[in-house]
Parts: structure tokens; C-alpha cells; sequence
């Protein structure tokens, strides 16, 4: 049993939306964000259906959870997501001060580590290889489909 507020809990949070992701025909990554022991943002990719290429769910993510403290800075919060960050989601993530970052799997072709290493806060402390088996699968049978 997972449990509560453990990174596996909250990554199994993140896979839910990205299965909803999955489920609207749009990329499945999801991401939470979470205060103390508290989800307070969730999202899931939205570019399809908002016709807009920045709709990612760490964007989005971000934008709801700092709508939720009322404030443009998520100190005091992590983000869970489910694939790797690319750099334009990275860039959002050092601005918002996020100290946290945990993410499942990697993104050997767009994510940030291999471009803009630099791009987060230098404080934001990165965590990665959560659930990483249960991530990748998700991403890897969604283009799978598509072929």
C-alpha cells in the first residue's frame, strides 16, 4: 500500500490526469501540485483541445495553483509530473520559485535537462525516476496508438 502524501502518492495523482489526457486524445502527461499535504492545482495536458501549443499540464498546473495561494511565487510547494518537463515548462517552473520538482519519466527529446538544465531555480531541488515504469508506459502506448 501506497502512502499518503508520499512522492508515490502524489505521482499516482498525476497519472490520473494524465489518463484523462489520454482519454481526450491529447499527450498524457499530468502534473499536481501540492502544498504542505495538499493538492491545491491539478491539470493535464489541454493543447488539443484549446487549440493553444502552451496549454501543457505543468502551465496549467501552475497557473491554478497560484490562482489557489493568491500569490505568483509557489514556495512552499512541489509539482508532481508525470514526463519530464520540456524547456518552455521549465522556464515557468524556475519563475514561479517552485522549490520542488518530481517527475517520473525522462524525455530523452524535448525535455530540459538535455537544453536548459539552468532553466529552474537553483534552489528548486529535482527529483526523478518516480513511478517512472508506469509513466513511460502511458507515454509510449499513447504514440504507439497513434503509428
Amino acid at each position: 500500500m501506497i502512502s499518503p502524501f508520499s512522492d508515490e502518492y502524489f505521482m499516482k495523482q498525476a497519472l490520473a490526469e494524465a489518463r484523462l489526457a489520454a482519454a481526450e486524445d491529447e499527450v498524457p502527461v499530468g502534473a499536481v501540485i501540492v502544498y504542505g499535504d495538499r493538492i491545491i492545482a491539478r491539470a493535464h495536458n489541454q493543447t488539443e483541445r484549446l487549440n493553444d501549443p502552451t496549454a501543457h499540464a505543468e502551465m496549467l498546473a501552475i497557473t491554478s495553483a497560484t490562482a489557489s495561494l493568491g500569490a505568483k511565487y509557489l514556495t512552499g510547494c512541489r509539482l508532481y509530473v508525470t514526463v519530464e518537463p520540456c524547456v518552455m515548462c521549465a522556464g515557468a517552473i524556475g519563475w514561479s520559485q517552485l522549490p520542488a520538482l518530481i517527475y517520473g519519466a525522462p524525455d530523452e527529446k524535448r525535455g530540459f535537462s538535455a537544453y536548459a538544465s539552468c532553466a529552474l531555480h537553483p534552489k528548486t531541488e529535482v527529483r526523478n525516476g518516480v513511478m517512472e515504469d508506469e509513466c513511460a508506459a502511458l507515454i509510449r502506448d499513447f504514440f504507439k496508438n497513434k503509428r
